[in-house]
């Protein structure tokens, strides 16, 4: 007996699924390297929000914005990598929680231009979050077609070495 392979549909969704972390983890990177040159456009963020502070809280303010998105993404992006570790274990309602972070990334894509997508970086940084959860959207469709969704539920699939599949059990 050997393990069956997953349908195309299935590892198509994988397939953009690595693609949508490769660019989730990039526009990580990205986001940290142009940290120095957001901080103080984040800053002129929180001076319009209110004046008459000092410069340290400007600072500090500035600060807490970037680690907030940049923590909400890297969390976003674990939390993705290891709903596909149970997508591919075929989890039960997977989807669902794939889909709450769809929800989260599409809030970061709406938030980010008031918050940190600010300047020329911050429209390269809008892009590639937006591709990311652009990508999610792909895998995820692709996760609902028919013979994914018959692939999921079967739990486990064992072929006999001729090719042929195994005849299914009663008690399934």
């Amino acid at each position: 007996m050997v393990k069956a392979t997953p349908p195309f549909e299935v590892r198509l969704s994988q397939f953009f699924w690595i693609i949508s972390f490769a660019v989730g983890a990039f526009a990580v990177v990205f986001l940290f390297v142009v940290r120095e040159e957001l901080l103080p456009l984040i800053e002129d963020v929180a001076r319009a929000v209110t004046e008459g502070r000092s410069d340290e809280t400007y600072t500090s303010a500035a600060d807490i914005l970037f680690w907030i998105v940049f923590g909400t993404l890297v969390a976003v992006l674990l939390a993705q990598i290891t709903l596909m570790v149970s997508f591919n274990n075929r989890r039960p309602n997977v989807r669902w929680w794939q889909l709450a972070t769809l929800a989260l990334l599409a809030l970061l894509v709406v938030l980010s231009p008031e918050w940190v997508a600010l300047g020329t970086h911050g429209a390269q940084f809008q892009t590639m979050i937006a591709a990311e959860a652009g990508l999610v959207i792909l895998a995820l469709l692709c996760s609902i077609l028919p013979r994914a969704m018959r692939w999921t539920s079967r739990r486990v699939d064992v072929v006999r070495r001729g090719g042929a599949e195994a005849p299914p059990r009663a008690d399934l």
